[in-house]
């Protein structure tokens, strides 16, 4: 569970999570606390651009909105430091994962991870940088001849079977 530690007896630890629901939870069966709240913290920021993007342009627009976001005021007390991009972080299915992290002040972490991507979304539609979502191509392979198989939807061949044409 996680939450804000709002109760702490000998007997047991109270939390509050996110969502306002209240977690009790036994001394005995606490074997793991981490603290999110005591120092500092870290907003890591995974961004998923296109295969055919420029990763060097893509990483230059996430300074540029990361340097932005440093300087709002209302942001200057809550970043400690300038964004750190750790760089390419996965090849995935869909997207090349690109990773960056902030410094923050304890527990502004979600708030600024969360204006920084509607930000960077912004910044990378004007300069129409593609934020992919999972998709699938289709290969139908190719036939014993060597030609390459089409790949038909129902409403074609029920079309080509009124029409006798197959």
């Amino acid at each position: 569970k996680g939450g804000l530690v709002e109760d702490i007896t000998l007997r047991h630890v109270r939390l509050r999570d996110y969502e306002g629901s209240v977690h009790y939870i036994p001394n005995g069966l606490i074997s793991t606390v981490t603290n999110r709240s005591r120092g500092f913290a870290y907003a890591v920021i995974d961004v998923g651009i296109a295969y055919r993007e420029n990763i060097d342009d893509a990483m230059e627009i996430m300074r540029k909105v990361g340097a932005e976001l440093r300087a709002d005021s209302e942001f200057t007390s809550r970043i400690l430091e300038d964004i750190e991009i750790a760089g390419v972080d996965q090849l995935a299915d869909s997207a090349v994962i690109l990773r960056c992290r902030f410094k923050t002040s304890p527990l502004e972490q979600w708030g600024v991870r969360r204006e920084y991507l509607r930000r960077l979304k912004a910044e990378f539609d004007l300069n129409d940088i593609e934020i992919p979502f999972p998709h699938m191509t289709l290969y139908a392979g190719k036939s014993k001849n060597g030609n390459t198989m089409l790949l038909h939807n129902q409403e074609q061949r029920t079309q080509e079977t009124m029409t006798g044409n197959h």
